[in-house]
């Protein structure tokens, strides 16, 4: 299977890259990809942890938040993920928008968003999300669906009557503070944009093609 990307005249380069800081330049990706009809989740994301003995696994989640602290999102702290980042907070998040012919890999470390903020959330959320949280212990096995499905109902009657559902202690959120950040766009030439920002560091040093951007970040074309 092979099917046509973006023209040439339609590179990725200096002359567009608008942004020195990578996090303007995936908002303005992001929104790109947000006003797509084509595009149905723009943010989805997929998120790759290590576990302790060095196991990689990877899913998918939903940015549910972007600012100074990173990429924010949610979930059980005692599920695959949660017990990964506990052990090695470094992570790898990838969006792909396939009728953009774009995808963003972020690179970086996952730490705790308070709690407030995180149960803000969590009552922001519909009801029965909320139910469906406080009932499952995610990751764990299950004697059949019916046991959680029985735990559902009984938690739904058990707070009908309260606008509010009790957030699980195990359910939080992560910011992901990124040290870099891919940009790629597919081209019908094979010839891939690929433009990478760093944070300099022993492991990805400055090159002679490395270019300074903004807050302490740089960037240079890599090749496809």
């Amino acid at each position: 299977m092979r099917i046509p990307y973006r023209k040439e005249a339609d590179r990725l380069n200096d002359s567009n890259i608008t942004f020195g800081n990578p996090l303007m330049q995936f908002k303005q990706w992001f929104e790109e990809a947000l006003r797509c009809p084509e595009v149905y989740e723009a943010n989805a994301m997929t998120l790759s942890t290590v576990s302790k003995s060095g196991r990689p696994s990877s899913r998918l989640v939903l940015l549910k938040g972007l600012d100074d602290r990173g990429f924010h999102f949610f979930t059980n702290s005692m599920s695959q993920k949660g017990q990964d980042i506990s052990n090695n907070s470094h992570v790898s998040l990838l969006f792909y928008w396939e009728p953009l012919k774009r995808q963003v890999r972020v690179d970086g470390t996952a730490d705790l968003l308070g709690n407030n903020e995180t149960e803000q959330y969590f009552h922001s959320r519909p009801k029965n999300s909320q139910i469906s949280a406080y009932v499952s212990q995610q990751s764990k096995p299950l004697a059949s669906d019916d046991v959680l499905l029985r735990a559902y109902d009984e938690a739904t009657e058990k707070f009908k009557d309260v606008p509010n559902v009790p957030k699980p202690k195990s359910w939080v959120g992560y910011a992901v503070k990124p040290d870099r950040m891919e940009f790629w766009q597919g081209q019908t030439s094979r010839l891939h944009d690929r433009i990478l920002f760093f944070k300099p560091d022993d492991e990805k040093p400055i090159s002679e093609f490395s270019k300074p951007g903004e807050d302490g970040w740089y960037f240079e074309r890599l090749a496809p």
